[in-house]
């Protein structure tokens, strides 16, 4: 595409922004067409909608240039550039699935070598653009993404990272142009974890970055995107991780986060040139993310950017996979860019109580590099923001055109007039209730790319949805949310006991009895089978106690001391299922009859038992299994169990409580899931029961 400029003399009062689109890049695709959110489509669809908006025509417009091999390698290994440079070439053909699959969500075709090439060379380009002062600003409509690529292997759908080769680009060989602190900030609602890696030493590089997390279950998943990863050596301080503990997040919470962290660092470390990586899939209504960030939310946050740096900013496309959201909110960033004002300046929206959390942490961390931080936020922030603006406004249902309302019906965004936060997409384009309680949020593993059998679709068990139940009045119930809300959280949960027999374990998810049990469970309300299973080893005392149950009748059954003794080892079961499907184990485990309508262990609780390696159930005072115990930390999830009182454990040692063998039913359920679970032979098993004792 031919560089073109418009006359001075009708936009000399406009800033100068450009836009960088080349249609080369359209040429990366899967193997054979098959569909993929991350398609051709995306950049295609955003420069239609700037194009409709005349918006192409008051920028100054590039083409991309490949970039050359030296630049990138001053960020990824030689090895990783030759092969990307390699990969599309016909010696590949036969095997080009096959290294696709070595890697984590990645597809590769004849095209994919020229596109990612172009993409980082274009953000090069239009990135030296800005900082030379040709143009105040830019957006590089660029495809693949580059975040996620780490020094030495593409990731989640990126080959290249392209902002990270514009950074080391201005630093290392444009030494000219005197720039020597540059802010990269990432607002793709998955953590930018190659990004991170790159500058992990470097003070040069302030890297910002806010995302999903849940409690490292999001994509890219594990410890990375923690608030706790804040660099090393020189570059300590200098990685900020703002990790949200679910999905729904909107505009209310990204702004207070501009506010209380970004903003103030960012006046406190006054960059030489901002790069953005604009990943727009925490838009509402995107397929992968889960949030609800609106166009108008994307265009404040780029406007108070645009305070620092002299308004030197180069945004890069990263995600974004609703093609409607996505052009929508590219154009909003341009807009702003151009100079135009917005009406949507305030919010009378709430954060999540969770925002004000994870912002506290943020700032406690960072605050010995960053005196800003140690500063206390004003109490009035944290009162009265129970509950965000989506459950508050979006959950009603639209009448059918008979007047009555029925639960399949599509949703209109009812919102105050006087808040300016209606937001209407057009009959079509209106989303189902469930796609906005429940969201789609698979993460990017969970798409089945170079597979033998092609398949490309999600995994349909991640997006799988609990219908939300419709009140008389339209409104969705409180009790619904919450468990829409945690379907969406993974946890391991630790089996010591009957529960390690896998059928046992089942009935308290799908409901029914396993041999040997006197009384039938109800189960679980989703009773999905866990995911995952694993088995660890803990350092709890494993005893028998009380001398009767409703279950298994004479004899005691299994408990774990709460506190750690490294003399002893216990066999744990791991069953990977929602927190949502814990909750109901809690409940059924303390044989309470009635759902409370709450969930008895929420995210809150979640932070709480990691943080202090035990917790209490919401509102449980009475139950033999009420100390939910953490007992660390697998593939980025947490693992957690749960087990009597730590005085109630006192009791049992001295008597007051009665320590009790199991009966024959129970210990042969757990000698049968010791040897199902190829943990010790049947002969093993028994002696490892008889030794369970306080």
């Amino acid at each position: 595409m031919e560089e073109s400029a418009t006359s001075p003399l009708n936009h000399r009062r406009e800033p100068r922004v450009g836009l960088l689109y080349d249609e080369r890049m359209c040429r990366h695709d899967t193997p054979n067409g098959e569909d993929h959110p991350e398609c051709p489509q995306r950049i295609k669809a955003i420069w239609h909608e700037l194009e409709s908006a005349g918006v192409t025509q008051r920028c100054l417009v590039f083409g991309a240039e490949e970039v050359k091999d030296s630049y990138v390698a001053g960020v990824h290994t030689g090895k990783h550039v030759d092969l990307i440079r390699r990969v599309s070439s016909r010696q590949f053909n036969s095997r080009r699935k096959k290294i696709a699959a070595n890697f984590n969500s990645i597809y590769l075709n004849d095209g994919s070598s020229e596109s990612a090439f172009l993409a980082a060379g274009g953000v090069l380009r239009l990135t030296e653009k800005v900082a030379t002062g040709e143009i105040n600003s830019g957006v590089a409509i660029v495809r693949p993404p580059g975040h996620h690529a780490e020094h030495d292997q593409a990731m989640g759908f990126c080959l290249f990272n392209n902002v990270a080769v514009a950074a080391n680009f201005l630093l290392n060989h444009r030494t000219d142009l005197g720039i020597k602190k540059i802010l990269i900030v990432d607002w793709d609602v998955h953590h930018g974890n190659g990004t991170q890696k790159m500058f992990w030493n470097d003070s040069h590089v302030l890297f910002f970055s806010v995302h999903r997390f849940d409690y490292g279950g999001f994509y890219p998943a594990g410890d990375d995107g923690s608030h706790m990863m804040i660099g090393e050596g020189l570059g300590a301080g200098f990685n900020i991780n703002v990790p949200w503990e679910h999905g729904l997040c909107g505009d209310a919470d990204y702004h207070a986060v501009w506010d209380h962290i970004l903003m103030p660092v960012a006046d406190s470390y006054n960059p030489d040139i901002i790069l953005l990586s604009g990943g727009f899939d925490a838009a509402m209504g995107d397929p992968l993310g889960g949030c609800c960030v609106t166009p108008e939310g994307y265009s404040i946050m780029l406007k108070k950017l645009m305070k620092f740096a002299d308004g030197k900013i180069m945004m890069a496309l990263e995600g974004g996979y609703n093609l409607k959201t996505l052009s929508k909110s590219v154009l909003a960033c341009v807009n702003t860019l151009l100079g135009e004002t917005s009406n949507f300046e305030k919010l009378d929206a709430k954060p999540f109580q969770s925002t004000w959390r994870v912002i506290c942490k943020v700032r406690h961390e960072l605050s010995p590099f960053w005196p800003v931080f140690s500063e206390q936020l004003p109490k009035e922030l944290f009162v009265g923001k129970e509950k965000p603006l989506i459950y508050e406004c979006f959950c009603r249902v639209a009448p059918s055109q008979d007047g009555s309302s029925e639960t399949d019906s599509e949703v209109e965004l009812i919102k105050d007039d006087s808040d300016g936060l209606e937001v209407d997409l057009g009959r079509s384009d209106r989303l189902p209730i469930d796609d906005l309680i429940d969201n789609v949020t698979s993460p990017l593993s969970k798409l089945n790319i170079g597979n033998e059998n092609e398949a490309t679709s999600l995994d349909s068990n991640a997006q799988s949805c609990l219908e939300p139940m419709v009140m008389a009045d339209g409104m969705v119930s409180s009790a619904q949310l919450w468990r829409s809300h945690l379907s969406k959280v993974d946890i391991w949960y630790g089996c010591y006991g009957s529960n390690m027999w896998m059928p046992r374990f089942l009935c308290y998810i799908q409901g029914g009895q396993a041999e040997g049990m006197q009384n039938p469970c109800r189960g679980s309300k989703d009773k999905t089978p866990p995911k995952d299973i694993l088995w660890k080893m803990v350092t709890h005392q494993l005893f028998f106690g009380r001398s009767y149950t409703k279950t298994w009748g004479e004899g005691g059954v299994a408990f774990l001391h709460p506190k750690t003794n490294d003399a002893t080892k216990t066999h744990v079961c791991l069953y990977r299922i929602t927190l949502e499907q814990f909750n109901d184990v809690l409940l059924q485990e303390n044989l309470l009859e009635e759902d409370p309508g709450l969930p008895l262990f929420d995210l809150s609780a979640i932070d709480s038992v990691v943080q202090n390696k035990s917790a209490t159930p919401l509102g449980v005072k009475e139950g033999w299994y009420i100390n939910v115990l953490y007992l660390g930390n697998e593939r980025g999830l947490p693992i957690i169990t749960m087990t009597c009182m730590e005085k109630d454990a006192e009791e049992f040692k001295s008597g007051q409580l009665p320590l009790c063998r199991p009966s024959k039913a129970y210990e042969s359920t757990l000698v049968k899931g010791l040897v199902e679970g190829k943990q010790l032979s049947e002969e093993e098993a028994v002696d490892y029961l008889r030794k369970a004792t306080l």
